[in-house]
């Protein structure tokens, strides 16, 4: 009887954030034309991926997520063997999500996961994609997985799968606190009404300030149209940007369809405060600054 050898890898896969999010209209496939500054941070779940003798299974420290198919990093799993069946030595996978990334928060912490499962398949059974072949599958399971799978900072278009690469530049001190509720996506979008949307934000000012690595320009063009759907329905998330501010940051802005809310810090000390005074209050608050990707992933365990 044969012995099967079972080999896994551990891969990152960071949070993103939203610095600019600015939605032109609706598309005729029924998806929303966007322009989006999307810039990952170091809030990280963490996914093991090991071969399985056969199909998919998932596994999570987290009750909130699904472990079958309607789970992004399933998605993932499911298209890429599918796709690569023909290599003999591939047979199926486990995957454990150490869950850190607040869920229906804006962040896009499925998508990560589902990016990861994408590098980490492609590692450990050795199949030798290609940068361009693994963004096709991620564009086909979601809107952010391809920028999840890309990295670093990238203007989005399109539904966010146009990626155009920003500088690296690193934000040090970023306050992000998650209300105590969920948010849908799809209902976010639902409610958008772009006649309601009094100013957009100037990507051309925020890309300039970028390149100039200019911190303040930065945060003062932060921006996002979600907010006329998400402040008028949660008055919660616009008084979280308030006293952000009050407390130092330099501008605060929800991130995609919310309801996570980051400040903009330019002092530790400042920050630090932050942290502890919103930590009296809601259970999931983070200082994080921008995510600096050390390697491929954390290494192959026998």
């Amino acid at each position: 009887m044969a012995i099967f050898m079972k080999r896994s890898i551990v891969i990152e896969a960071p949070a993103k954030v939203n610095l600019t999010l600015d939605v032109k209209g609706k598309r005729s496939d029924g998806y929303h034309e966007l322009e989006t500054v999307m810039h990952q941070v170091n809030l990280l779940d963490i996914i093991e991926i090991a071969k399985a003798a056969g199909g998919i299974q998932i596994k999570s420290n987290s009750s909130l997520i699904p472990t079958n198919e309607e789970n992004l990093a399933y998605q993932a799993a499911d298209m890429i063997l599918e796709k690569h069946a023909r290599h003999a030595h591939i047979e199926g996978v486990d995957i454990f999500i150490e869950k850190n990334i607040p869920i229906a928060a804006g962040l896009a912490g499925g998508s990560s996961d589902a990016a990861a499962v994408i590098q980490g398949i492609n590692k450990l059974y050795e199949l030798g994609l290609e940068e361009g072949e693994m963004l096709e599958l991620a564009v086909a399971i979601g809107s952010d997985v391809a920028f999840c799978l890309a990295g670093g900072s990238h203007l989005a278009r399109g539904r966010g799968e146009i990626l155009s690469r920003m500088p690296d530049q690193f934000l040090p001190f970023i306050i992000l606190v998650k209300p105590d509720f969920q948010l849908s996506t799809a209902e976010v979008y639902r409610e958008l009404d772009l006649t309601q949307v009094e100013e957009s934000p100037d990507n051309s000012a925020f890309l300039a300030a970028w390149e100039d690595y200019d911190i303040i320009n930065i945060a003062r063009n932060m921006g996002n149209v979600l907010e006329t759907v998400c402040l008028r329905k949660f008055p919660e998330i616009a008084a979280i940007k308030a006293e952000l501010r009050e407390m130092g940051a330099l501008n605060a802005l929800m991130s995609g369809s919310g309801p996570s809310v980051m400040g903009i810090f330019t002092e530790e000390e400042q920050a630090s405060k932050a942290r502890a005074q919103f930590c009296t209050r809601y259970q999931e608050v983070f200082l994080l600054s921008s995510y600096v990707k050390e390697g491929y992933s954390k290494g192959i365990s026998p």
